[in-house]
């Protein structure tokens, strides 16, 4: 009798290209990423979906990939911040990080960074207040938030208010 855990094939996109791997059914998303794919820009922080450092794009939306069943990519796709350097909002979102000195020691950004695209891709030019209440699921413990929301502002073509 084989003792060998069963493994589900999971078949999505990740960053504009179609993966596929065979993970345990207890596998999270995070894992299919990181230890399958290598995309270590998805940071392992809270493991229960309160701090954002995991977040990744599913479909175009935000979700904590520290406790989305890899399965549940099936279909899908994954947008990492890997994948986000190769689009022009995310080279915008990066380069008004830097010179809005929105980040210091740097584990949060790529959640924050993905987070502010999904709001600028449904709100192209949000307010402060819309920028700081979709941010709120990301904590950075370097910044404050003052910079972060002027970088997405900066980001948008507006300047903070």
């Amino acid at each position: 009798m084989s003792s060998a855990t069963p493994r589900i094939r999971v078949a999505c996109e990740v960053n504009g290209r179609p993966v596929e791997a065979k993970v345990e059914p207890r596998a999270f998303l995070i894992d299919l990423l990181r230890d399958e794919f290598g995309l270590t820009s998805v940071k392992r922080s809270c493991d229960v979906q309160v701090c954002g450092a995991c977040a990744v794009l599913l479909d175009g939306r935000p979700v904590s990939s520290c406790t989305l069943p890899a399965f549940e990519a099936r279909g899908h796709s994954v947008l990492t911040a890997e994948g986000l350097a190769d689009e022009p909002l995310g080279e915008a979102l990066a380069r008004a990080f830097a010179q809005h000195a929105a980040f210091q020691c740097g584990f949060c950004t790529p959640g924050l960074l993905l987070t502010a695209k999904a709001l600028l891709d449904s709100a192209p030019a949000p307010t402060a207040e819309q920028v700081s209440e979709c941010l709120e699921g990301n904590l950075c413990r370097c910044t404050g938030y003052k910079k972060i929301v002027e970088a997405v502002l900066a980001a948008a073509g507006r300047s903070a208010v």
